[in-house]
């Protein structure tokens, strides 16, 4: 089979699993005129015409200042489809990735702040044109070299998403290519005669992607069906089986422990906890306690004593300016010293991954004293929140 048919089809159902594409839309694509942008430009100018979804391209080259850049070609290719290519002065990058590599010692221009200082470039561009949308040329291939690099270097199974939105730049980022593999798009190159233009950063084929991908490279050389198999694992979400929801921190020595709340079912028993204790026992609106944008970012966790649920708490840490929220023992286990407990090894476990931070609970006042004894500190005046006295208390850690 010919490479653009396998492409459009992997296009076809990454576009239907992830609802990438809809009528309307108005699409930027980032044209770096290497060979995955160059193929993903071609391919989404061919589904505009097959797919029957009426949307709009327009392709966005980013001139970074990188030596012997050359655009020329690139508005031909683009003119080529039907296209005017729109080019942004972006110069200042290069200097400034020039500076951060002597700053940071670093043998290579700095990847990370690249990608950042581009995105934000691209986001710019997208909202001047109002367009929606922003197209990357990201293949399942770099989606993999993502995920083994997270792990090595991160110590966290991650990698890009399909689509992302960004709220605060009001733009969806999309991967139409999220399900095409490498060698199709060198196929599609060679098959169609496309053009294809030379990177112009000096770091181009020497950084710690690179070396991940000659890693994997040979690592599919060797066992052909992992190629297909690293890309069903990425959604495979039945078959996730992590330690995530194995962890239960030991608080002390005679079954008190704290679990992560990872599962639906964790955050259900959490749920039900908080209705319990600030619902149906302090009369909090089901509004003021459940709906609220911190639910999305706050890390949670449930109290166990003997494997038995017996509260929960969460916080949420914003630049280690980390709030304590939540903290509620069902009625049977109060007075027994396990939130004090609790509070303790949270403490600990904070100071552990954010130090230096400073932690600040808005405390419901009459438990002011029990905070004193765990080292926080009063600061300003009570306040009512949702019909209780609330008192503001601060520990630096």
């Amino acid at each position: 089979m010919k490479a653009i048919r396998t492409i459009l089809a992997c296009m076809r159902k990454a576009d239907q699993t992830f609802n990438l594409i809809n009528h309307g839309d108005k699409i930027v694509v980032g044209l770096s005129g290497g060979k995955d942008s160059v193929a993903l430009l071609y391919c989404l100018n061919l589904y505009q015409k097959f797919s029957h979804k009426n949307f709009i391209v327009q392709p966005v080259y980013l001139d970074l200042g990188f030596p012997n850049s050359n655009s020329e070609p690139l508005k031909q290719f683009c003119h080529s489809l039907g296209y005017d290519l729109h080019i942004e002065n972006c110069q200042d990058v290069y200097k400034i990735l020039t500076i951060q590599q002597e700053k940071q010692h670093l043998n290579h221009l700095p990847c990370s702040i690249c990608s950042k200082m581009k995105k934000a470039a691209i986001n710019k561009v997208a909202n001047n044109i109002k367009f929606n949308k922003v197209s990357f040329a990201h293949h399942v291939d770099d989606a993999i070299e993502t995920l083994f690099m997270n792990m090595i270097y991160g110590g966290r199974f991650a990698t890009f998403s399909p689509m992302m939105e960004l709220q605060r730049a009001n733009i969806t980022f999309i991967r139409p290519f999220i399900k095409v593999h490498e060698k199709d798009i060198i196929r599609l190159i060679k098959e169609e005669n496309l053009p294809v233009f030379a990177s112009g950063c000096p770091a181009d084929k020497t950084t710690s992607r690179q070396d991940i991908k000659n890693i994997l490279n040979d690592f599919k050389k060797k066992y052909p069906t992992s190629e297909d198999n690293f890309l069903n694992a990425l959604t495979n979400y039945h078959q996730l089986d992590l330690w995530g929801d194995e962890i239960y921190y030991q608080v002390n020595q005679k079954g008190l422990t704290i679990k992560p709340v990872v599962t639906s079912i964790d955050k259900y028993h959490e749920l039900k906890i908080r209705q319990k204790v600030f619902e149906k026992e302090q009369s909090v609106s089901f509004l003021k306690e459940y709906v609220d944008d911190q639910e999305l970012i706050s890390e949670s966790f449930l109290i166990c004593f003997k494997n038995k649920i017996i509260g929960c708490v969460r916080y949420i840490n914003q630049n280690r300016q980390i709030i304590i929220q939540r903290l509620a023992i069902l009625k049977p286990y109060r007075h027994k010293g396990y939130g004090y407990q609790v509070m303790m090894f949270l403490n600990d476990f904070l100071k552990s991954k954010y130090t230096p931070a400073t932690i600040t609970i808005h405390a419901q006042y009459y438990l002011k004293d029990f905070y004193l004894k765990l080292g926080y500190s009063i600061q300003g005046k009570p306040f009512y929140e949702a019909k209780i006295k609330h008192i503001t208390m601060v520990k630096n850690i």
